[in-house]
C-alpha cells in the first residue's frame, strides 16, 4: 500500500557541493563622503567605527565592515603617553590571537609580514583592521579576487589637494593566492596583500573565511589623510599615519584609512552542501492509494466495475523519514504522476543545507 517504507541502499543517496560566488563592489564614495558620514557609526568606547552602506539611522541599512587600528605591546609604538595606549594594544592583541596562532609557550605573536611565522621575519606591529560583514563575506571571500585602490601616501604627503586626480593611486590585492595562500592561521586561509602585483610588497593579509583584512600602517605612512569641509574629497594635513598611531585616537586613525579609500572589490563564496535522494518506485511499488476515497465498497474506484483492469494511483509527495518512521521533510512534485504495475519511477529529490 501507499504507506509502505522503502529503505535507501548506498545507492541511492549522494552528496555535492557546490560554491556559489557573487560580486561585491564597495565604493569610496558611500565610505568617505556621500552621506556625510551619516553612515558612519561612531561608538562610546572609541576602539572602532562602523561603515553602513546608508544612513545608519535607516530601517534599510546594512552594516559593510569595521574599522579600527592598534600596535604591539613591547613594540617600538608602545608609550603610556600615547592617546589610548591600553586600548590600541588590546585591539592588536585582539585580532592576532585569533588570527596568528600562539607560540609555543602560549604567548601571543605577532602579524609577520610574509606569513612564515616560524622563521622570523618582518613583523607588521602596527596594523589597520578591516573586518567585512558576514552579509557580505558570506562563508568565505573567494581567493586572488580581493583588490583595494586607495590613495597614496607619497602624493598626500607631498601635496594638499582636493582634486583627487593629482593623487597617487595604489591597488592592493591577493594576487596569485588561488594557488598560493597560507594555512598557518586558527581560523583558516589567508592571503599575502601585495602592492600592484605579485612582485610587490606584502602590505597586509586578507583571512578569507573570518572576513578580516589586517594592513600595515605603512601603506600611508608619510600623512594623514583627511575629509574637507565638505566631506567630499581627500586632503591633506600637517600630520602623518606613524604620528596619528601614537598620539591620535583610534577613530582618526580609522578616518584616515576611510577617507584614503577609493574602493574595495571581491567575490564572496557561498558553500551549499546537498544531499541527492534517488526514491525508486518499482513495478509493484506504490500503485495503490491509502486515501478512503480510493475505495468504495472494497473496490478500487479508479477501474471501475473491471476486475481486470491495472490499479492506479498518482504520485504527489515523497516524504523522508527517520529510522523509527517519523515525518522528517517531504518534497512535492510539480503535477500527480502516474503509477501502475506497468511502470516503474524514479525521483531525484535534493535536500540543501
Amino acid at each position: 500500500m501507499a504507506s509502505t517504507y522503502k529503505t535507501f541502499l548506498a545507492n541511492d543517496v549522494a552528496t555535492t557541493k557546490t560554491l556559489l560566488h557573487e560580486a561585491i563592489p564597495i565604493t569610496g564614495s558611500i565610505v568617505s563622503g556621500t552621506y556625510k558620514d551619516e553612515n558612519i557609526k561612531y561608538f562610546s568606547s572609541g576602539m572602532f567605527e562602523d561603515v553602513y552602506d546608508y544612513p545608519y539611522l535607516s530601517s534599510s541599512a546594512n552594516n559593510i565592515f569595521s574599522i579600527t587600528a592598534g600596535y604591539a605591546s613591547g613594540s617600538d609604538w608602545q608609550d603610556s603617553n600615547n592617546s589610548q595606549n591600553t586600548k590600541k594594544i588590546n585591539i592588536y592583541n585582539q585580532f592576532a590571537q585569533v588570527l596568528v596562532p600562539y607560540d609555543v609557550t602560549g604567548n601571543i605573536q605577532q602579524f609577520d609580514q610574509d606569513g612564515d611565522i616560524t622563521a622570523g621575519g618582518t613583523k607588521m606591529d602596527s596594523c589597520f583592521f578591516v573586518s567585512f560583514s558576514r552579509l557580505l563575506a558570506k562563508d568565505e571571500i573567494k581567493k586572488g579576487s580581493f583588490r583595494f585602490k586607495l590613495y597614496g601616501a607619497q602624493s598626500l604627503g607631498a601635496k594638499e589637494s582636493t582634486d583627487r586626480s593629482v593623487l597617487n593611486i595604489n591597488t592592493i590585492g591577493d594576487y596569485g593566492a588561488a594557488t598560493s595562500f597560507k594555512v598557518n592561521s586558527p581560523t583558516g586561509e589567508y592571503g599575502l596583500l601585495k602592492s600592484g602585483s605579485t612582485s610587490g610588497d606584502t602590505v597586509g593579509h586578507i583571512y578569507y573565511q573570518a572576513g578580516i583584512a589586517v594592513l600595515t600602517s605603512s601603506i600611508l605612512e608619510g600623512a594623514t589623510p583627511t575629509a574637507d569641509t565638505n566631506g567630499d574629497y581627500v586632503t591633506n594635513n600637517t600630520g602623518n599615519i606613524t604620528a596619528s598611531f601614537s598620539g591620535g585616537s583610534i577613530s582618526e586613525i580609522a578616518n584616515a584609512l576611510r577617507y584614503a579609500f577609493i574602493n574595495v572589490d571581491f567575490n564572496n563564496t557561498t558553500e551549499l552542501n546537498s544531499t541527492i535522494y534517488f526514491t525508486r518506485a518499482n513495478t509493484s511499488d506504490y500503485n495503490y492509494s491509502s486515501n478512503p476515497t480510493y475505495l468504495s465498497a472494497s473496490k478500487i474506484l479508479v477501474k471501475g466495475d473491471n476486475a481486470f483492469s491495472e490499479p492506479v494511483s498518482y504520485i504527489t509527495t515523497v516524504g523522508l523519514y527517520s529510522a523509527d518512521n517519523e515525518l522528517l521533510a517531504t518534497a512535492k512534485l510539480s503535477e500527480p504522476l502516474k503509477k501502475t504495475p506497468s511502470n516503474e519511477l524514479t525521483l531525484r529529490v535534493r535536500l540543501d543545507y
